[in-house]
Parts: C-alpha cells; sequence; structure tokens
C-alpha cells in the first residue's frame, strides 16, 4: 500500500501563506494524478487542487488564484501553495493518489493529514 506523509501545518494569520508538502512512497512517475483534501470540522472531505500527468491541474472554486498545486518527481512528491490564507481555509489537509480524467477520482491510500489554522 502506497504510504504517504503530509508536513508544513501550522498556525497563520490571515492574509498569510503556508507550503505544504507530501511525500508518496510510491514513484510518481507511475502516478496518474495526485490531490489534496481537506476536511474541516463537522465538514465532509473537500477536494481542494489536483494535478494530473502531464502536469493537468483542477482547483475548487473557493481557492482558484491563491493555491497552487505542484510536484517533484525527483523527490516523489506533491506540494500545496497557500496564499492569502484566510480562517475558512481552516483544516486538517490530505493528499491523495488517484485518477483523473475530467474528474479526479481519489485512490484508496490517504497521509495522515496535516491542520492547518488561520487566525482572523
Amino acid at each position: 500500500q502506497v504510504q504517504l506523509v503530509e508536513s508544513g501545518g501550522g498556525l497563520v494569520q490571515a492574509g498569510g501563506s503556508l507550503r505544504l508538502s507530501c511525500a508518496s512512497s510510491q514513484n510518481t512517475f507511475r502516478i496518474n494524478a495526485m490531490a489534496w483534501y481537506r476536511q474541516a470540522p463537522g465538514k465532509q472531505r473537500e477536494l481542494v487542487a489536483a494535478m494530473s500527468v502531464p502536469n493537468r491541474t483542477k482547483y475548487a472554486d473557493s481557492v482558484k488564484g491563491r493555491f497552487t498545486i505542484s510536484r517533484d518527481s525527483d523527490k516523489n512528491s506533491v506540494y500545496l501553495q497557500m496564499n492569502s490564507l484566510q480562517p475558512e481555509d481552516t483544516a486538517v489537509y490530505y493528499c491523495n493518489i488517484g485518477i483523473m480524467h475530467g474528474q479526479y477520482t481519489p485512490g484508496a491510500s490517504w497521509g495522515q493529514g496535516t491542520q492547518v489554522t488561520v487566525s482572523s
């Protein structure tokens, strides 16, 4: 089973930035797509950003223009640069390996998540 390890979360003031990282035990050259999800307390997990090979991206409307997904195949990693953070971005962020043909379909493997808290 693929192992995913997220890092980079923390506490930041509104308007600030964070960069999340996700290291995969699977060679990302073999991966069709990777994505970031988030889950806020009392809410369902939602797709934030997804990236397929060769680097086609998809973003939730709420983060377009603020978040950027990227990957480093040499490091088997995917990143989420988050700028202009707002309190409503507060959530646990998870990465996922899946498939994207138009829509992103998540795979079964999830990391432990990394907490992002944005104070107003």
